[in-house]
């Protein structure tokens, strides 16, 4: 005897064809699709039930449900419309996860329930590659110092994602940026904004990446620097879509750029301006003077026996003196003048727009009265006595005076006379001063100078001394410069300060400069003989530098000596390369290109365009010894040199610091990363015959240092 609820047999087809009409379509559809009875029997599974199970279809038949399929919440209990999350056991034992629907429908016998599988393994390996690579990308973002962010190509639409860095860097957090689509406006320095709006606008218009730097408002008021760098996303009909950027501070790299920018246009010591922006402000004078016909007067002192406050209290002392002195120098002259640090204990002043004509006396000019009047008020300035460290100290100065257009037609000469008649005055006498007048020399002792230096050219009395440049890491010696020195018949050496700048008038430096460069190559070949390799540099003065076919002449002299371009280092002083940069540009790329390797000397004494210099293919930066000297006692000065040694590296050119003299200077500039050095600490400018010794000495010549136990 059979009933309608029978599993096998004609009842179970009954129930079968009234549940299941027409059956063909269960087996077409895509589902996986499971019947069972009240009690939880499987009556029915399709073949894709089946394939997913690993069964075959009979085989499934009065299974109970909750074998084939695991779910958190128990089968038989979930009501009719519920999706489960589960785990489909196959027949091999693995296990697939699945998502479970829940139907139900009314047959002969009762409720029976419906299942549908749905196999979600892809779903599921999408959803952890996708958790995977967001967190990485979350690892990434968030691990750096820097605001990364994904907005919209519509600006007045919600950011979609900022990193949680924007509350360090701004001081609000992840959310006011993201439901704020001006958040980013309202933080950008108000001087900035119109620009740097613009830019960002500019490359969301044009698809192109996004390059700049501004500054922004942190909440609390204080203000930050920031570099931003963002591209275009396109969809997939090449639209502008999403803008990705990132915004990094750079505060510390503007404030270092500043200083450096800074201590190019000013003396550290007592905040007046250098020598390079006295030359600026200079040839402004002149412009404003040859368009409203009027005088420009130059001043320049130097204190006379300086050295004696050096020797006998100290640098520190010393340096007192000059800043009290900057203070009286500036007291002395009109608002619309300028007071300058030539260095040492030279100073200088500008004296603008001096009426001409007759002045006060008869027989003298206005502007000469000017000048001379200025230069009684520093005299008399100086009559009051310096008070340095509790003792009082009288000092004085020789001041040398030279006037546009009664004395000179440019700057360059108006200082050089000025320069000629300070000397006059230290020669004959000294705390006076002298108005250039006759090139302000004594006409029988310039003739005879002259003369003797047209003689030396041609016999080419001169002699070259090599100081050597060390790598601080090792104290070994890689390399020497060149420093010329004139032998006169007498037996005395003439250092280059006291010729070089007649020569440069008299037309003679680049006689000068090709016996050097012979000497040189000489010399590299004299020590290759010996096993030693030595690459040795030398200064080009500026006439050299502007000299044509500089570059075919060095070439054709290393050809000729079959020495490579690297036997040699070109220096240039800073002030001379910004003299003319585009010039400087092509002349420097045409010497680096065929390999001679180039240095920038002294710099930081004269004004430089960190842009400019970006692009200038220099290979070494000489620092100059004026910020080298106790660099390891003064806390601002030691931030300067190290901006410099960052500067370099950045760059990538090599740091050198000049007039090291001692240990701890030493020990200063190799731990903050400058690679080479040279001063007296290593060894004064010595013979050709004495560097070989200093080359192969063991150990090489870095200081000795010793631990305090």
């Amino acid at each position: 005897m059979t009933t309608n609820d029978d599993r096998s047999g004609p009842g179970r087809a009954r129930v079968l064809d009234i549940l299941l009409e027409p059956a063909s379509l269960l087996e077409a559809t895509p589902e996986c699709l499971v019947v069972a009875a009240a009690d939880g029997r499987i009556v029915y599974a399709n073949r894709r039930a089946a394939e997913l199970a690993g069964y075959p279809p009979e085989a499934l038949h009065d299974r109970v449900v909750e074998d084939l399929v695991a779910t958190e919440v128990p089968i038989a209990e979930a009501a009719p419309g519920t999706v489960l999350a589960g785990t489909c056991r196959r027949a091999d034992g693995a296990e697939v996860p699945v998502e479970v629907h829940l139907g139900s429908v009314e047959g002969p016998a009762g409720r029976y329930l419906v299942v549908t599988l749905r196999d979600v393994s892809e779903l599921r390996r999408g959803e952890a590659a996708r958790f995977e690579a967001e967190a990485k990308y979350a690892a990434l973002v968030e691990g750096i110092p820097a605001i990364t962010y994904i907005d919209p190509i519509d600006p007045d639409q919600d950011s979609i994602y900022v990193s949680p860095q924007v509350a360090e860097l701004l001081g609000i957090s992840q959310r006011e940026w993201l439901e704020d689509p001006y958040c980013w406006r309202r933080h950008v320095h108000p001087e900035d904004i119109d620009r740097a709006w613009e830019e960002y606008r500019e490359a969301c218009r044009t698809g192109r990446s996004l390059s700049h730097e501004y500054r922004m408002v942190h909440e609390d008021g204080h203000v930050i620097w920031v570099s931003e760098q963002a591209f275009i996303v396109r969809n997939e009909r090449g639209e502008p879509w999403l803008v990705q950027g990132v915004i990094f501070d750079i505060t510390e790299r503007k404030r270092a750029e500043e200083q450096v920018a800074y201590l190019a246009y000013h003396d550290k010591l007592t905040g007046l301006p250098n020598r390079a922006l006295f030359e600026e402000m200079l040839e402004l004078a002149l412009a404003r003077a040859r368009r409203h016909g009027l005088g420009v007067g130059v001043l320049y002192l130097d204190l006379d026996n300086f050295k004696l406050v050096n020797d006998s209290m100290g640098h520190h002392v010393g340096d007192q003196l000059l800043v009290q002195l900057a203070e009286r120098l500036r007291g002395c002259t009109r608002e619309t003048d300028l007071v300058a640090r030539q260095g040492r204990d030279e100073f200088l002043l500008l004296l603008a727009d001096l009426e001409r004509g007759v002045g006060p006396d008869p027989g003298e000019d206005a502007d000469v009265a000017v000048a001379a009047s200025v230069a009684e008020r520093v005299r008399d300035a100086l009559r009051e006595p310096f008070r340095l460290e509790g003792t009082e100290f009288y000092a004085s100065a020789s001041i040398g005076i030279s006037l546009f257009p009664r004395d000179a037609q440019d700057g360059e000469t108006l200082l050089r006379n000025a320069d000629t008649a300070m000397y006059e005055a230290k020669r004959t006498h000294p705390g006076s001063y002298v108005i250039y007048a006759q090139d302000g020399r004594d006409p029988k002792e310039h003739l005879s100078f002259t003369t003797r230096l047209r003689h030396a050219v041609e016999q080419r009395h001169w002699v070259l001394h090599y100081q050597p440049i060390v790598d601080l890491a090792d104290g070994s010696v890689r390399a020497v410069e060149a420093l010329i020195r004139w032998q006169e018949p007498n037996g005395g050496l003439v250092p280059p300060g006291e010729f070089i700048p007649v020569a440069e008038e008299l037309g003679l430096i680049e006689a000068i400069g090709d016996w050097v460069l012979g000497e040189v190559i000489r010399q590299h070949l004299a020590w290759r003989e010996e096993g030693l390799e030595i690459p040795i540099g030398h200064n080009l003065s500026p006439r050299e530098l502007w000299s044509p076919r500089l570059a075919d002449r060095i070439l054709e002299r290393l050809r000729e000596a079959e020495l490579g371009p690297r036997a040699i280092t070109l220096e240039i002083t800073e002030s001379t390369a910004m003299t003319d940069p585009e010039r400087t540009l092509r002349v420097l790329g045409e010497l680096h290109a065929w390999g001679i390797p180039i240095a920038i000397d002294d710099f930081g004494t004269g004004y430089s365009s960190l842009a400019r210099l970006k692009h200038m293919p220099v290979d070494v930066l000489k620092i100059d010894r004026m910020f080298v000297r106790d660099v390891d006692r003064d806390r601002d000065l030691a931030g300067m040199v190290r901006a410099m040694i960052q500067l370099a590296q950045s760059l990538g050119m090599l740091p050198l610091a000049e007039g090291v003299e001692t240990p701890g200077e030493y020990v200063f500039l190799r731990s903050n990363g400058c690679r080479y050095a040279q001063g007296f600490l290593f060894g004064r400018p010595v013979p050709a015959d004495e560097i070989p010794e200093l080359v192969r000495r063991e150990g090489g010549l870095a200081p000795r240092l010793t631990v305090a136990r």
